[in-house]
């Protein structure tokens, strides 16, 4: 479980293809306080394990699903990452809950530069769209972001200075992939409707 709040950028320095798959080494210096071995990282907001690590570097395995998903695959060496942490018990919930599942990619189609911020808008597949809501949650390369807009197959999303300088928006274009996870509170409450619907219709409901 993550927050969405990214507490540093690393750098992919290694890229090593196994089978259908990689397995990807990063430098970091905060995220390796209490980074073990088996622990859980958030890449971009792909939660994954750390298999290798030294003082200031850590690897991790991804498998086919994981690539057919999220922009993992795209990473080139010297690409930098929004890197973070599970969320502790008795941490403060500044972002919103997010899993590190990630549900589809979008791809950026607009970044303007306003007085003091930026507004990045995102195309969708349109099967996503009824899990985002005006002013709702979504996670964005594993960046907890509150959605400014919302029109036919596209979302945006304001983007303060801070957030634009702490983590890997700065680097983005127009035409870039990024993750996508939905918030998980939509999710169950579509899953509930379908199972309620499926009772209805069942005979003698």
């Amino acid at each position: 479980m993550f927050t969405g709040l990214v507490e540093e950028t690393g750098k992919l320095i290694k890229k090593l293809a196994k089978g259908d798959a990689f397995q990807l080494t990063f430098s970091a210096k905060k995220v390796m306080d209490d980074l073990d071995i088996g622990s859980s990282v958030s890449v971009n907001g792909v939660c994954l394990t750390v298999v290798k690590k030294t003082s200031d570097e850590f690897s991790v395995d991804t498998i086919e699903e994981t690539l057919k998903k999220t922009n993992l695959g795209y990473l080139k060496v010297e690409d930098m990452v929004n890197l973070e942490r599970p969320l502790k018990a008795d941490a403060r919930l500044g972002g919103h809950f997010v899993l590190g599942h990630i549900d589809t990619t979008g791809k950026i189609i607009e970044i303007k530069e306003l007085s003091g911020s930026h507004f990045l808008t995102i195309k969708i597949p349109m099967q996503f769209k009824k899990y985002l809501i005006f002013v709702g949650s979504v996670a964005i390369d594993g960046v907890s972001m509150t959605v400014a807009q919302l029109k036919e197959d596209t979302f945006s999303v304001g983007i303060i200075p801070h957030t634009w300088e702490e983590t890997i928006f700065s680097a983005k274009k127009s035409g870039d992939t990024v993750n996508l996870e939905f918030d998980v509170l939509g999710k169950y409450v579509e899953r509930i409707m379908e199972l309620k619907a499926e009772n209805n219709l069942q005979p003698g409901k």
